[in-house]
């Protein structure tokens, strides 16, 4: 248990938040401390063809052992976190023996972790859990991940005894600005199929997931002096507002749950003159999608009419549901389930409210179901992770390859 920990917390003290203003690859200079740190232990473990590109994707190879043929299959998870919530100076705290009552993050700050509003602890009494101090994010998303990868490829290595094919593994940066899998290059990766390791609660396996697009809404008013703005003034801030309220107001986050799309607004900024209104677009049926993206449409064009073309809407769909392109090969998900039910975990199979790199790689041409990485409350301070389900997930990925090889 010890070394698993010990692993995730050196990736964890590194911070690797990505940038959505940033245009390189990756967004943030930063995220090459961990990526050069994890060419170099991977190396280290004993993986062959180790690279790293001029965007800090990284791959890897663990060489088969049998002598049949089997499909060379890989493991994906990403380096960065969330812009969203500091992930500098990440201090965490380990609660060993967890009994199920408050964890105090922050006594200074009065920051509690409870299990009366938070009830998944629960699950997890007597277990070892990693919290963070209250003042940052964890980064189980997705360095947990990260950390079950490397320990079960070094399992393998030092395990012989049990066979598997060739295994491919991809780290990759920029997963929480959407563009993780933007520069993954799927043919040097030459896996027939893949699993990111990136998703919640043990047992988590999932091959459905949100279709995704982001929409930009810029305002264009006029500032006149409000004792003279009759019939002169256009206030660009009232105009956004009135935007936003447009939208269906229970068809939100906060109010939607299993394939239940929504509209999101996440982030709204200006002054008379100038507004701006971003939200994100997501709906796990495509016929809705494409309904929900013509309604944003029709509102700005509604009040175009009524201001003279002020609005300006920047609309780009972000990724697709995968379910389309991995219903056709539907065997790796039954693999994966098979691993979980060995190692006595009971699958909790479900559609992602979200998107994950699998999404977009699945579109490149490499199915990607996504696997728990074990954590909970992701991109705040709240996020936590039981050791022992990044142990299982370790499990999981051993059983996995195992099965692989057999098959």
């Amino acid at each position: 248990m010890q070394h698993i920990i010990d692993r995730f917390i050196s990736y964890i003290t590194i911070d690797t938040q990505s940038d959505s203003s940033s245009e390189t690859t990756p967004s943030t200079k930063k995220q090459w401390n961990l990526a050069n740190k994890l060419v170099d232990e991977l190396r280290s473990i004993g993986l062959s063809d180790v690279t790293i590109d001029k965007n800090a994707y990284i791959m890897a190879t663990l060489p088969s052992n049998v002598e049949h043929d089997v499909p060379t299959i890989g493991f994906i998870s990403h380096f960065d976190t969330s812009p969203d919530f500091s992930g500098t100076n990440v201090n965490p705290q380990i609660i060993r023996d967890y009994d199920g009552k408050d964890i105090v993050l922050n006594k200074e700050k009065d920051i509690i972790l409870s299990s009366s509003y938070f009830d998944d602890l629960l699950q997890y009494i007597g277990q070892t859990l990693i919290t963070t101090d209250g003042t940052t994010l964890l980064g189980a998303d997705d360095k947990a991940g990260i950390a079950e990868i490397v320990t079960a490829m070094e399992y393998l290595i030092n395990n012989p005894k049990i066979k598997h094919g060739n295994i491919r593994i991809g780290f990759t940066p920029d997963e929480e600005i959407g563009r993780g899998a933007h520069k993954f290059d799927v043919e040097k990766f030459g896996a027939e199929w893949a699993y990111t390791i990136d998703g919640s609660q043990i047992g988590e396996l999932e091959y459905e997931n949100f279709n995704a697009a982001g929409a930009k809404i810029t305002i264009k008013g006029k500032s006149v002096h409000p004792g003279y703005a009759k019939g002169k003034m256009v206030n660009a801030l009232l105009i956004a507002n009135t935007i936003i309220s447009e939208l269906p107001k229970h068809e939100i986050p906060e109010e939607t749950s299993g394939r239940e799309g929504f509209f999101h607004v996440n982030h709204f900024d200006g002054e008379i003159e100038n507004a701006t209104v971003e939200l994100i677009i997501r709906d796990h049926d495509l016929k809705h999608f494409e309904q929900r993206k013509q309604l944003v449409e029709d509102i700005v064009q509604k009040f175009n009419n009524v201001y003279d073309n002020c609005i300006e809407l920047e609309l780009k769909d972000q990724y697709f549901n995968m379910k389309e392109k991995v219903e056709p090969v539907f065997h790796i998900v039954e693999t994966a389930k098979k691993a979980m039910e060995d190692i006595g975990i009971k699958p909790i199979i479900k559609p992602i409210r979200g998107g994950t790199d699998g999404s977009q790689l699945s579109y490149m041409g490499l199915p990607c179901p996504n696997i728990f990485a074990g954590g909970h409350n992701f991109h705040g301070k709240y996020e936590y992770v039981p050791v022992e389900s990044m142990q299982k997930a370790v499990e999981v990925i051993v059983r996995i390859c195992e099965l692989t090889a057999k098959q």
